[in-house]
This record gives C-alpha cells, structure tokens and sequence, in this order.
C-alpha cells in the first residue's frame, strides 16, 4: 500500500488492523542491510498508523529466513547488503530499530530460520510454527559469534541453558521441540502457518489499540537498549573473529554441506 512506502523486497498488505510483512526473495529469504532496513522501515510506518493494530512478518516461498547469504566467505555481504540503498551503518543499526517499533509482531515461520534469521523470529512477540521448521543459531559452525541481539534475546524466551546449548552445539531444533522449549508458542501444519499467525494477531487487533501497545511497552521495557548493548558487544566479537582461519573454513565447510574442520585460528 503507497502509504507505508514501496520497498524492493518486501510487500506489506493491511485487512482488517493486521499488516503483513512478507518477505520476497525465496526460496531461502537470506537477509542483508538493505532487507532490514526495509522491514524497520516498513513497522516504522506501521506504528504511525492508525489503520494497523498487529503486524504479522511472513515470507514467501520455502524458508522463513536461512540467515545471511556468506557465499563463500571472500566478501562480507551480510555487513553491506545487496547494494539497494546505500548503507549508513551496520545492519544491526536497523535490527535495533525493528525493536524499538510499538506494535505487537506475530512471525511466521513456515521453514527454516537459520543465524540471523532465527534473530529476525525472535524479534518478534510470538512465533507460529509447523513440524517442518527447523531453528538454529549456527555461528559457532561457521566460525562465529552469535549475533543480532540473540546473546540477550534467546535466553529471555527459551532460558540461558537452552540458549547456551544453541549457541554451543549449532544444532538444528525441529518445529516440535521449538514449542516444547517455548521457542516457538502455537504449533500448525505447515500449509496453515500463516493464516494461525494471523488469526493470533487478529485477537490482539480486537482490543484496544492503546491498552494492548502500553501493555507492551511495559512488557518490553528496556528491550530495545539490551539489543542495542548486544549488538555491540556481537559486533565488536564478529569482526574479530571474522579475519581468523576459522571462519573462512566454516563458511567454506557450509557452502561444501561437510563438518568444517577448525583449528583454532
């Protein structure tokens, strides 16, 4: 719709109080600094409407979000993007943005949401998710240090040892046992994922608009500023160990689908 703006990857859709947000670049939807902005860029103009109450981020196609496209780690695409806009600063920026909007987000995860996209997941109020769907924050199988505020957004939802094992074994978490952890909160068969994500954004719609973004905002009090410190502090760890011999054997190992083999440096 013209009034929340034209955007090259996303398209955003408003019936009945409820925006969708939907993610086009499938199959795998990898995000970079341009898709990101363009989401905050989106909820931005979202929250400044009266038309929109909840806000459901859906993408096309197989994956919700598979994470950053490395491609075989000789260029850093997930720091500048695709080359849209031009980037003023780190994607984090924008991601930090993402949670400073008001308004309650329900995602739609239908497939895989890998690394930063598992961030992107958690970003939002609640996750609606089938059988299929797999989540994992993969960083320490490519070398890496987690990222997009999920050293502080993972364990507020799933708990610090539940996070921790993520973080440490890079394992995949299957649909099911995301809701047994409380990773994921309504579980569906794949083809009703985004119409169970709507349905629960349509009962927050429902109520009253103020009541249900003060309710949030006391709820998520201090979120955003706990994002923007992590982000920090995950930046600052990545680009170190972005330049290391593991790294580039991990990105490497994850293009060639075998175990990396790490040597420490």
């Amino acid at each position: 719709m013209a009034q929340f703006g034209t955007y090259e990857d996303i398209a955003v859709d408003v019936n009945d109080y409820v925006a969708v947000v939907e993610i086009q670049r499938p199959p795998l939807n990898f995000f970079d600094y341009d898709l990101i902005a363009q989401i905050a860029d989106a909820f931005e103009a979202l929250d400044a409407s009266d038309t929109c109450r909840a806000i459901v981020l859906a993408a096309q196609g197989k994956h919700f979000c598979a994470g950053a496209n490395f491609g075989d780690g000789s260029d850093d695409k997930v720091k500048t993007g695709g080359g849209g806009r031009k980037p003023t600063g780190h994607l984090y920026q924008e991601a930090v943005r993402l949670f400073r909007t008001g308004k309650p987000v329900v995602a739609a995860v239908q497939g895989a949401a890998i690394g930063g996209g598992l961030g992107l997941a958690v970003m939002a109020d609640f996750r609606v998710t089938c059988p299929e769907a797999r989540f994992a924050a993969n960083f320490t199988r490519l070398g890496f240090h987690p990222g997009f505020g999920l050293t502080t957004t993972l364990p507020e939802i799933v708990g610090k040892n539940n996070a921790t094992m993520m973080f440490y074994t890079s394992r995949r978490i299957k649909g099911e046992d995301a809701a047994a952890m409380g990773l994921a909160d309504v579980l569906v068969p794949q083809d009703q994922v985004r119409q169970a994500a709507i349905d629960l954004a349509t009962e927050m719609a429902q109520n009253s608009p103020l009541g249900v973004v003060e309710t949030r905002a006391t709820m998520r009090q201090g979120l955003a500023d706990r994002v923007k410190a992590a982000t920090d502090h995950e930046l600052a760890i990545q680009d170190r160990l972005r330049q290391t011999e593991d790294f580039r054997e991990g990105i490497k190992a994850t293009s060639e689908r075998r175990l990396p083999n790490f040597v420490g440096r």
